[in-house]
């Protein structure tokens, strides 16, 4: 039976990039996957777009491309990757551009285009799944729609001969998924295959989460080599058979907890993870563990796919404001406390117009509020933080000032006052008609 070894690179767009490269020298994959847009880096990036049509693109792209290009040109390793975030075409191009200087001409480079569905979102004016509203409602504020496509034009671009394929929103697993259906030809109603595929890459998706990175918790669950954690292989069969490992001596573990763990992570209904290829099933999964560092699943199954599309639309929701300082020493915790109550009342004196404020103490009750914090032993020191939700600009930049107005005119001895005012970019979602996001292959030479 044939077996593909798929590496993970990322888990998100700021990851490590150590581990791709550890993957890419030392992991005997074929394929090196790189997993960076979050649900809100779509938006944010087509905010970069607008300001240099040229961006719009993983703000790491360049320093990950250089760091493994060379040793996947040599190896015969090929590239999926979501970095093209708000612009594929243009990340295409410029890792045409980073080949080329690096003597690696030969390399074919595809985009997938198409997730952009923003005119097709506003046409049909679709509800909002999160709370009333529709696309049209949200006017001007409105930024971007991008459809979560499915595996089959990385699969298609892979069988064309790309080394390289630059996505923009694509479903996460689905990254993964393209490789199996282009190894092992996979049919796309096949759903029990891309059932369990998808297994494999919500498995795989988050990098470091599943070697120990997010599960550890010191004296519960230790994990050895945190600081050279290394990052998960998949290795999957054409029958769909998986076992999770890592590069032999690399930091972290993979254990049936650490997969366990990931595999309920961000799974709403273990029996209906909706995905863009295929309705997948998590509830018959077996996970066992087959040596150190070696995790076998099985059992995911699947249904036929929906005939609509997730798509993440992006907003300008409001504007946050907030201020912070620090108190220290005897005493430190009453005059937090005194620092709050005078911005409070300041906030009210001047008429900021806020649709929502928060006063904490970082290391008190900034987490869990003042309730359960309540009989917690008093700090040695403590952060204050004001935060307000505002319509505007300005009334944001007036809360951060208020806050650092305590450096004189407030408690003793208060430092490291710091303030900011920004625009918030939320995301909510609709379904979108299948047939209306469109997307193509698109070639770039090096």
């Amino acid at each position: 039976m044939r077996t593909i070894r798929i590496g993970s690179g990322a888990g998100y767009s700021g990851d490590r990039i150590e581990p791709a490269v550890e993957l890419a020298e030392n992991g005997d994959i074929q394929y090196l996957v790189f997993e960076c847009l979050g649900e809100r880096t779509v938006a944010l990036a087509q905010q970069a777009r607008m300001k240099n049509p040229e961006g719009g693109y993983d703000p790491l792209l360049e320093e990950r491309m250089r760091a493994v290009l060379a040793v996947c040109a040599a190896k015969g390793i090929k590239i999926v990757t979501n970095m093209g975030a708000a612009n594929p075409e243009a990340a295409a191009k410029k890792t045409a551009e980073i080949a080329r200087s690096l003597g690696l001409s030969s390399l074919k480079i595809a985009a997938i285009v198409g997730d952009d569905v923003l005119e097709a979102c506003k046409d049909g004016d679709l509800p909002i799944m999160e709370f009333e509203s529709t696309i049209t409602q949200l006017g001007n504020r409105l930024l971007s729609a991008n459809a979560y496509l499915g595996a089959a034009p990385m699969a298609e671009a892979l069988s064309a001969g790309a080394d390289i394929v630059i996505t923009g929103r694509a479903s996460d697993p689905a990254l993964f998924l393209a490789p199996m259906i282009h190894a092992f030809g996979w049919a796309m109603d096949d759903w029990n295959l891309l059932g369990q595929g998808t297994v494999a890459g919500h498995l795989l998706e988050c990098a470091g989460q599943i070697t120990g990175g997010y599960f550890a918790d010191p004296g519960y669950k230790d994990v050895p080599d945190l600081a050279r954690l290394g990052f998960p292989i998949g290795e999957v069969g054409e029958d769909g058979s998986l076992v999770i490992t890592k590069v032999k001596g690399s930091g972290g573990a993979v254990t049936a907890r650490t997969c366990k763990e990931q595999l309920l992570y961000e799974v709403h209904d273990p029996a209906k993870y909706f995905q863009p290829d295929v309705v997948a099933d998590f509830s018959q999964v077996r996970v066992e563990e087959i040596g150190p560092d070696r995790v076998r699943v099985s059992g995911g199954r699947g249904t036929k796919r929906t005939d609509t599309l997730k798509v993440s639309v992006g907003y300008v929701d409001s504007y946050i404001g907030e201020g912070q300082i620090s108190y220290a020493g005897p005493g430190a915790l009453a005059r937090g406390r005194l620092a709050l109550e005078i911005v409070r009342e300041r906030l009210k004196l001047i008429g900021v117009a806020s649709s929502e404020l928060r006063f904490e103490l970082v290391g008190v009750d900034a987490l869990h509020g003042a309730e359960i914090s309540a009989h917690a032993n008093e700090p040695y020191e403590v952060r204050v933080r004001v935060t307000g939700r505002t319509e505007n600009l300005r009334e944001a930049v007036r809360i951060g000032n208020e806050v650092e107005t305590l450096y004189t005119n407030g408690p003793a001895a208060g430092g490291g006052a710091w303030k900011s005012a920004r625009d918030v970019v939320a995301v909510a979602s609709v379904l979108l008609p299948r047939e209306l996001a469109k997307p193509q292959v698109r070639f770039v030479g090096a």
